[in-house]
This record gives C-alpha cells, sequence and structure tokens, in this order.
C-alpha cells in the first residue's frame, strides 16, 4: 500500500507532463493553416469557435480532446503526425478548454 501513495504522485506528474507535450503555438498556426475555422463556421455558425464553447461540446476530457483532433485530422486528410495533433490539442486546450 505504501508503493501506490508513494507513485501517485509520481503518476500524476506524468499524466500533467504528457497534457502539455504539445507547443500552443505551434498549433494555433496549424490550426490557422488548415482554416479548421471554415468547417466549424459550417457546423456552427459565427465564427466556428462556438464548436469549443457550446453547452453541449462532446469533449469533456482531455483524452477526449485529443481523440476528437485525431478524427478530424482523418477526416480533413491533414498529414498530421501525431506529434503534431499534440501541438493542436495544446493550443486547443489553452484558449478553449483548460483542463
Amino acid at each position: 500500500m505504501m508503493k501506490m501513495k508513494t507513485l501517485l504522485p509520481f503518476v500524476a506528474g506524468l499524466l500533467a507532463a504528457t497534457a502539455w507535450a504539445g507547443d500552443p503555438a505551434l498549433g494555433e498556426k496549424m490550426v490557422t493553416e488548415k482554416n479548421c475555422a471554415a468547417c466549424h463556421q459550417r457546423l456552427v455558425g459565427g465564427d466556428g469557435s462556438k464548436v469549443y464553447l457550446r453547452d453541449s461540446r462532446r469533449v469533456k476530457t482531455l483524452p477526449q480532446l485529443g481523440a476528437q483532433v485525431s478524427f478530424c485530422s482523418s477526416q480533413l486528410k491533414t498529414g498530421w503526425f501525431p506529434e503534431d495533433e499534440e501541438h493542436v490539442v495544446a493550443w486547443l486546450n489553452h484558449r478553449y478548454y483548460k483542463f
């Protein structure tokens, strides 16, 4: 039982570090270059940011955000690698979600 108490803060620290593995500034640039807002505008209107801010948003955790970014990347054939998607997740989390 003592080992679990010692491991828990270490594991929590690793998870927190993973959440910020990407660079938000690079993520913002990538979202702009791929014009993600155009798709979001078709979905929710306005400037498209409502997709992140609506009460009924489907993303409620950081892993869900990663999965959504990966899904969008795949659907739109962005050519992003997983590490690229991490940058986008970092920016979206920094700008909108704050997980």
